[in-house]
Formats: C-alpha cells, structure tokens, sequence
C-alpha cells in the first residue's frame, strides 16, 4: 500500500512533466507556425553581431584607403577602423591592406611594418594565402631573396608552411633562373619543416629543367617522381619531348632513349611526341633517323600528318638525300595528303639545290593550278635558283608575275637579280633595277655598286656612274676596291689617248 501511495506521486510527476514539455513543443510549433524559423540562440546573435562589426570596419577600412594622406600609414587606419567599432582587425583586413600597398612601388617599405605588427601584436594564425601572395609578389617584382626569407618565416608568424608556399617558392626562384643547388637546398631545409613534396612539385621542377635545357636531369627527376608512388603524367612527358630540339647542347642527347625509357614507365607517346623526336632528329641534320621514325610511325598504326611529312622532306634535303625525298613527296600524295605552302616550298627549294629549274618552274605553275598561292618565299627560293643558274629570261618572267600580283622584291632579291643581270651584261636593266630598289627604300651593298659602276664606266657611261657614286653618298657608302680599279683602268686609258694624239699631231706637224 505504501509502495502504491509512493507511486500515485510519482505518477503525477511524470504526467506533469510530460504536460509541460508537449506544452512547450506546441508552443514552439506555433512559432514555426508563425514566424517560420526557429528563436536565435544567445550564441548566433552574438556570433552575428561580430560578424557585422568586422563587415562595417572593412567597410570603413576600404573607404578610408583611396582618401589617406601620403604621410599617414595604412597600419594606422586598419587599427582606427576597427577601434571604431571595438573590434580587432581580421587576416582579410590585413590581406587587403598589403594587395594595396604592393600595388604602389612608393609603399613597399611599409610592408615589413605589417608583417611586424602581425607578428608582435596580434594572437592569430596568419593563413598561408598571406605568405603566398607576398612570395609570388616578391619574385615577380625581383626581389627574390625576400620571397626565400619570407618562406622560412612563417612560422614566427604562427603559421605552418605546407607543399602550396612550397611550391609557390619553388616556382618563383625557377622562374627567375636561380641556381639549381639553392632549390635543392630549400627541398632539404622543407622537410625540417614537415613539408613533403607532392606530385606538384616534381612538375614544376620539371618544367624548370625543360625550360633551361637540362632535359636528362628532367628525365631522371620523371622516374623519381614515378619510384616515389606518384602517377605519370603524360603532359610532363610530353612537354619533355617537345623541349628537347631546342635544346643547345642536344647532339649528346639520344632521344629514341628518352622516349624509350618513358614507355618502360607507362607512357604511350601521341603523334605530336612522335613529331617532336623527328623535329630533333632533323634540327641535328639527321634526315635519315627522321625517315625511320616516320616509318616506325606508320608500323605502330598511326597515321603521320603533313607536318611529320615536312619535316622528314626539310631533313632530307638538307642532307643531300634528294631521292629519298621524291619518294616521301610522291608517298605523300599517294596517301590523300595535301601540300601545304610549307611542303612545297621546301620540296622547291630542293629542286633549286639541284640546279632543276625547270621542274621548279612547273612545280610553282601546278601549286596555282591546285589552289595553293606562293607566298614570298617561294618566289625567293626560284629567283635565287635561276639567277644562280644564269636563266635571266626566266627571272624577267618570273619577276613579271610577281609585280602583275602586287608583290614587292626584298632587298636580298633586289641584289641577287641585280648581281645576275651585271654578271650577263644587262647593264642597262641593271642600272634601271637599282633605281628602282633606291626608290623602294632598300640600300644596296657596296658590291652591286661597284659591279654596276665598273661596267658603266667599261661602257664610257660617265654621267650614270656619277649619279650612281652620288647616291652612294647620300646612303653613306663608300666606293670599293672594284670602283676604284675601273676609275683608274679608264683615266689611264684616257692618257694613253691623249699622249698618242699628241704624238700623231707631233709627228703631222714635222712632215710639214
């Protein structure tokens, strides 16, 4: 009975309790009901609060820049701003501040006095954003040596460096070429730091080693990256291979190895890897290597474009290989190809080299007839070609095209067709070619001038040879050697005469 009576209490406690806590469970579904959210805790209004004061001091921090004096610092007015509001300056206000003192060459001293404040002064983490910025800020403006201090800073900022500042650091004394051995040196000092280096690493010093040339040293950094459990990147692989033909000392390098050594790693090259190896093959004057890379393209099922194509014709003849490179222009025709201006420009150039003019001739009338037009280079390519080989009637004709198209000589090709003209005796279309070339703006070599003058004066062409040495005055040129011997040849000619009518006068007169 006690133990029931001790219960019926307890009952109605419950049942109390219970009744208060649906009462007020329907109370707050009435103010969801009304006001659609729930009642702001203490905590969210103060949290909120701080947030709108931090918002209105940036706000005034931002408004009051542009209008400072040049003799008030910015440091005070982020202080101001803030006291205004009772509140302590943000990293975001900090961040804005040194982005508008490194716009202003003028303001850089006040950097350090920031970057002072913040490390006596202020309790927070400084984010990592801050140091990268101003590393990148200070490499870009060659100040290299403070983007290294600021790295080995950081943590007297209370803020601990990761692979991104790292990096950023890295990336800044690669692209201002700084020594290899203080890139190594800050690799070694980062892993005091607990900094290890993540794939990102491995390619931007990738990419330094390629743009300075040290391709092996790329090559041999690729396999570490690839032993030290990270992916190959075919886009790392790839830029390995197209930065290698421009390499200086490129003869020792074998780039069939290079590539070779890619594939025991992973890598499937592209038609553009492809390319590249033959692009340095024949930039070294190995046309033969380029051939066979060609042909090894084609056994691997890829499909060579009209670029692998001209550069295996340029390596070709380059060498001299002039029937291997007929084959390889007629293959390219047999496969649907079509010949661009580079292909025939070069194949020309080959005919010229072989003394083919004629062939040159048909091939320029058959790339119009296709629909490719010869661009100035190739007019060059023949008229040199046809003057070499003395064919001046063609280089009329040639030269007849060229001004019915509105195309204009350039001054190596003025002397060239001029040279030509005066080793055929065309002294007269000579004279009248150099004026024309004096009247495009050009300025022959003193040599034309001197093969001209001689012949004019052979010819007793006094008043042409004067103008010509007058004009040779105007262009600040000095007669040569040649000019000289012909003056002479016909002054003492000229004596001689004289000296022979004085004796034949002379002699007329004693038989009187």
């Amino acid at each position: 009975m006690s133990l029931f009576r001790r219960f019926i209490p307890l009952h109605k406690k419950l049942h109390s309790s219970s009744h208060s806590y649906s009462a007020r469970s329907s109370m707050n579904n009435y103010f969801l009901r009304k006001r659609r959210k729930w009642p702001l805790s203490l905590y969210k209004t103060k949290w909120q609060e701080e947030k709108l004061t931090h918002q209105l001091s940036m706000q005034k921090l931002v408004e009051s820049t542009p209008n400072r004096s040049p003799k008030t610092h910015l440091l005070s007015i982020l202080v101001d701003s803030f006291s205004a509001y009772e509140c302590d300056p943000t990293p975001n206000a900090y961040y804005f501040i040194i982005k508008t003192l490194t716009q202003n060459p003028s303001t850089w001293d006040e950097i350090p006095l920031i970057l002072d404040y913040i490390r006596k002064v202020e309790n927070f983490e400084t984010p990592e954003y801050i140091f990268t910025y101003l590393i990148k800020f200070y490499g870009d403006s060659n100040m290299t040596h403070l983007a290294y201090e600021m790295f080995f800073t950081m943590p007297a900022y209370r803020c601990n460096p990761s692979v991104k500042s790292l990096n950023c650091l890295i990336w800044v004394l690669c692209k201002n070429n700084y020594d290899l051995r203080i890139v190594l040196q800050v690799l070694v000092k980062s892993q005091l730091l607990n900094i290890w280096v993540e794939e990102s690493t491995f390619k931007i010093l990738i990419r330094a080693l390629c743009r300075i040339g040290k391709t092996n040293n790329a090559v041999d950094l690729l396999k570490l990256m690839v032993d030290s459990g990270f992916n190959l990147d075919a886009n790392i692989c790839s830029l390995i291979l197209s930065t290698m033909p421009d390499v200086k000392d490129c003869v020792r390098v074998e780039i069939w190895g290079v590539l070779e050594e890619m594939r025991k790693l992973g890598y499937s090259p592209k038609r553009v890897d492809l390319c590249n190896v033959i692009r340095f093959y024949v930039k070294n004057g190995k046309g033969i290597d380029a051939l066979e890379v060609l042909n090894k393209m084609k056994m691997c099922g890829m499909v060579p474009d009209v670029v692998c194509y001209n550069l295996v014709l340029n390596g070709l003849i380059f060498e001299g290989e002039y029937s291997n490179a007929d084959e390889l222009f007629d293959e390219l025709l047999v496969l649907g190809l079509n010949p661009d201006i580079v292909t025939y420009n070069v194949y020309i150039n080959g005919l010229c080299k072989q003394d083919k003019m004629v062939e040159a001739l048909r091939m320029l009338g058959s790339m119009e007839h296709l629909g490719c037009k010869p661009e100035m280079n190739t007019y060059h390519t023949i008229l040199d070609g046809l003057c070499r080989c003395g064919m001046l009637s063609s280089v009329k004709e040639v030269l007849g095209q060229m001004k019915s198209k509105g195309l204009q000589l350039s001054s190596h090709i003025y002397g060239v067709i001029i040279n030509c003209m005066i080793r055929n005796g065309e002294v007269d279309e000579a004279y009248n070619l150099l004026h024309e070339m004096v009247d495009m703006g050009f300025v022959p070599q003193s040599i034309t001038f001197d093969g001209l003058i001689g012949l004019l004066c052979k010819k007793g062409s006094f008043d042409e040879v004067m103008e010509l040495l007058s004009i040779m005055s105007t262009k600040n040129l000095v007669p040569g050697i040649r000019s000289w011997e012909a003056f002479v040849q016909v002054l003492s000619s000229e004596k001689e005469e004289r000296n022979v009518e004085v004796k034949v006068a002379s002699a007329t007169k004693g038989t009187k």
